[in-house]
């Protein structure tokens, strides 16, 4: 389940892909119109930036941005870091795999074989759309039409 960082962390990126080519934001304007706490705004977009997906600037005229083009970052990049791997179970991870104690033999475990069924759908969805195409849908023009999950 996306947590509330998540659901945060996505609509700051959402936010950031908005924007103008080389203007930035600050964290208080994001917070605001997006009804997110700035303090765990601030949080969240520490983590953005030290896995490289968001950078920011101190002083006057300072905020953030996005590292790299929206169509470049996927949605499943942003979740993984902030919220962690997609799988419902351990066993059934790509990422941050470990055998469950409990489980005999991993190959006919029917609770592994559906959850990482389940997790190769989430990763389908969120790994083969960008924060452009997120963007995409909340915008009220042909784009919106025309885009289909």
């Amino acid at each position: 389940m996306l947590t509330n960082k998540g659901k945060y962390g996505l609509k700051a990126m959402v936010h950031l892909a908005g924007l103008t080519p080389g203007a930035l934001a600050q964290v208080q304007e994001m917070a605001d119109s997006n009804a997110i706490p700035k303090k765990f705004l601030d949080q969240i977009l520490s983590e953005l930036r030290n896995s490289g997906l968001v950078f920011s600037k101190k002083g006057k005229g300072g905020g953030y941005g996005l590292a790299r083009p929206a169509s470049e970052i996927s949605v499943g990049q942003i979740v993984r870091v902030l919220d962690g791997p997609l799988a419902p179970i351990q066993c059934a991870s790509v990422t941050a795999y470990r055998s469950c104690d409990d489980c005999g033999d991993e190959k006919i475990c029917t609770v592994r074989l559906i959850m990482v069924k389940a997790r190769n759908a989430i990763a389908s969805v969120l790994d083969n759309h960008t924060l452009a195409d997120m963007r995409a849908l909340g915008a009220p023009s042909e784009a919106t039409e025309t885009f289909h999950i």
